[in-house]
């Protein structure tokens, strides 16, 4: 059987020029199945593999939430703890526009805008975490430690 080549991305490229041990880790993606497809075909725990979620403020500035596969942000505490009034999803095409990435392959790693990242910090708990690498059907894995060396993420309690 041959080897899958994985895609070198925006994200890749950060990753390598920070230095990040990370793993490769391409899956046959399922167009609308989310973590619960990737978490099945790396046989992992769902709860391991990280959304980047892209989401605005009510003055339409954009933000990334990392949260865990499988659990929801609650929108309206983000906004509590951000200071802010409201905070909703983005559309896909607005998401795409800000993160430079298609929905589905977006990685909090090389976004075409600077957009502060909020995780939720139960995620840090994890000895090692699966996120977008910047493609759909690609993952990287790397222990927490070193998201947070790179994207310098603010540690919220949004999860529900």
């Amino acid at each position: 059987m041959a080897k899958v080549k994985s895609p070198v991305t925006a994200a890749v490229r950060v990753l390598r020029q920070a230095g990040v041990a990370y793993g490769e880790h391409p899956y046959q993606y399922e167009e609308k199945g989310g973590t619960a497809v990737s978490a099945r075909e790396l046989g992992v725990d769902e709860r391991c593999i990280i959304k980047t979620l892209i989401m605005e403020d009510e003055a339409k500035n954009p933000l990334v939430v990392l949260m865990h596969g499988d659990r929801q942000v609650s929108t309206k505490e983000l906004a509590r703890v951000i200071g802010v009034k409201a905070v909703a999803p983005c559309t896909p095409e607005t998401a795409n526009r800000h993160s430079g990435y298609l929905v589905g392959g977006t990685s909090p790693f090389g976004t075409r805008k600077r957009m502060p990242v909020y995780l939720e910090e139960s995620i840090l708990e994890l000895p090692l975490i699966y996120i977008n690498g910047g493609s759909r059907g690609f993952l990287v894995s790397m222990p927490p430690a070193e998201l947070v060396r790179v994207l310098q993420p603010v540690p919220v309690k949004v999860g529900i």
